[in-house]
């Protein structure tokens, strides 16, 4: 990967990087329509497309060297644009290396666990990356707006006290510098929305009957809610933003921006993990060299004994 490369996808995704130690107020930090300077569509779909093509690059490395996992989280309230996100951004990656896993109303079941264990149970194995469609930051966004599903969660009397949250955030963030210290990047994205655009997604899924689908009542429920959530949002980059798992907070009232941006943070954390593919030993070598010789044994007459080689040779070489 050549470094000025490297380096125009660092300096483009800065912007984004919520700063471990900082105070966040989302909306006055992060503006939902910031473009980076880039004002037509079309150029973001070629940054795109340069995107999703240096993701297959680096996921089929990933495969190959098997040591690293990637965990890929991604939060935003309801039409802000997730699933079109990981729709866009993965188009090219090999679909045998990612795993989407959403994460709904915990069970019965997963209630009578600790709150970290479904998300542990669903990591991706090495070689793969995982993409947490909602996380285990919904422990302290749905539930801290919600309290009720505090109370569903059957914790001890103790844990019910005001500094359950600063808990939490210490419990999330000692739990991914765990995972980044056996081979797994966290990589955070929220998807910024403001709500004027929100309100505009809103009514085109209602106006659209191909979109009637998609919305629900329980989003418009939740929009009630819009200035606790930003409440939360700020209280969770402050405390859980690390050196070891930063959040990146993307602008999404422009979802082809939002693509552009995701798959830059996303291929920045591969070109960072910078994965190799194995390099074979002696007795490899030799293994290889056998087979070839015994593929190009059985060649045909008139056949090349093996084309490939013979390819790669310039006309009138040896000549």
């Amino acid at each position: 990967m050549p470094d000025d490369i490297n380096q125009r996808i660092a300096r483009f995704i800065e912007p984004f990087r919520v700063s471990p130690g900082s105070s966040v107020k989302l909306a006055k930090d992060f503006d939902p329509a910031f473009k980076a300077g880039i004002e037509k569509k079309k150029d973001g779909v070629g940054l795109l497309d340069d995107g999703i093509s240096l993701l297959s690059e680096y996921q089929q490395r990933l495969a190959a060297q098997a040591t690293h996992g990637v965990v890929v989280v991604l939060q935003a309230l309801d039409a802000a644009g997730k699933d079109g996100t990981i729709r866009h951004v993965m188009s090219g990656v090999n679909p045998q290396g990612v795993k989407v896993e959403s994460f709904k109303i915990p069970s019965a079941s997963e209630l009578d666990q600790d709150y970290l264990r479904r998300y542990q149970e669903r990591l991706p194995a090495r070689g793969g990356i995982g993409i947490f469609n909602r996380s285990h930051y919904e422990e302290v966004l749905v539930v801290r707006v919600h309290p009720e599903n505090l109370v569903a969660q059957k914790l001890p009397a103790a844990s019910h006290e005001h500094h359950v949250w600063k808990h939490r955030y210490r419990a999330i963030n000692e739990w991914e510098r765990y995972l980044s210290e056996n081979g797994f990047r966290v990589v955070k994205l929220f998807l910024n929305l403001s709500k004027e655009e929100q309100r505009t997604r809103f009514l085109r899924r209602i106006d659209l009957p191909e979109h009637n689908w998609k919305f629900s009542s329980h989003d418009l429920q939740e929009r009630r809610y819009w200035d606790a959530y930003q409440d939360a949002f700020s209280e969770m980059f402050t405390h859980t933003s690390t050196e070891w798992a930063p959040w990146y907070v993307i602008p999404a009232d422009r979802k082809w921006f939002a693509r552009v941006a995701a798959a830059a943070v996303i291929a920045q954390a591969l070109i960072e993990i910078d994965p190799q593919y194995p390099a074979l030993g002696e007795d490899a070598h030799r293994d290889l060299q056998l087979a070839k010789s015994q593929l190009e044994a059985e060649a045909p007459d008139g056949a090349a004994p093996d084309p490939f080689e013979a390819a790669a040779v310039p006309a009138g070489a040896g000549a």
